[in-house]
Parts: structure tokens; sequence; C-alpha cells
């Protein structure tokens, strides 16, 4: 079982959830009105990231039981579904239906959300410690 792998996609998914609805208030409410909202968001995406990046690097050092390639990549894509999940139900919370959240996914600042789910997933991997995948 891939139990501690699970919980810290879930840690990691939730933590860049947490940051992402902090960082798009302020997009939002603040930098958006004075810049334009394509330009915000490029401002937002890379900080998003690097914070991540930092937050990856931090978790997948702490329990020896995440080295290994496969729990890397199943931290890593726990952490990106958890976090489009929590995206879905926030949108269901304003009373955005799915539809409408999966159309606005291919709009900015949605598209940025979606180029940031690679790096997010792949995170964990680039700092974490590798082994080779055996089967069984």
């Amino acid at each position: 079982m891939r139990r501690p792998a699970l919980v810290a996609g879930l840690r990691y998914g939730l933590e860049a959830f947490a940051l992402g609805f902090i960082l798009g208030m302020f997009r939002t409410m603040i930098v958006a009105p004075a810049i334009g909202v394509s330009a915000a968001v490029m401002i937002e995406f890379p900080l998003l990231l690097l914070a991540m990046a930092w937050r990856a690097r931090a978790i997948v050092r702490q329990p020896p039981e995440l080295s290994g390639t496969a729990n890397l990549v199943v931290m890593g894509l726990t952490g990106s579904i958890v976090l489009m999940f929590a995206e879905l139900l926030l949108g269901l919370a304003l009373g955005i239906s799915a539809q409408q959240w999966y159309k606005d996914l291919f709009h900015v600042p949605g598209i940025a959300g979606l180029a940031g789910q690679g790096p997010l997933a792949l995170f964990p991997l680039l700092f974490g410690k590798r082994k080779p995948i055996r089967a069984g």
C-alpha cells in the first residue's frame, strides 16, 4: 500500500489549494483591477509554482517512506488530483456549475492553472529520493 504517498499527496494538494486560494483572492481583488487579469495571472503563476516546489521539497524529505520513484509519482499525481477536485468543489460552493468550471479551465486564469498541473505533479519526483520501480 502506498498510504504515506497518498497522505503526502493529499497534504500537498490541499496546501497548493490553500496557497492558490489566498493568492487568487489577492490577484482578483487587488492586482487584476490595476493591471488586468492576464498580467495578474502571469505574476501569480510563478509565485505559486515556486512556493509549491519549496513545499514539495519539504514534504518529500520528511518521512523515509516517501523515497522511491513510485511513491513520489503517487504523491505528485494525488496532489494534482486533490487540487483540481478542491477547485471544483469551491466553484460548486460559489454557485458555478461543473460544466462552467470546466469551460473556465480553457480561459485565463484557468489555462495557467492547467499549465501548473504538470510541474505540480512532477515536483515530488524532482526533489525526492528516486529508486527504480520494481514489479510486484
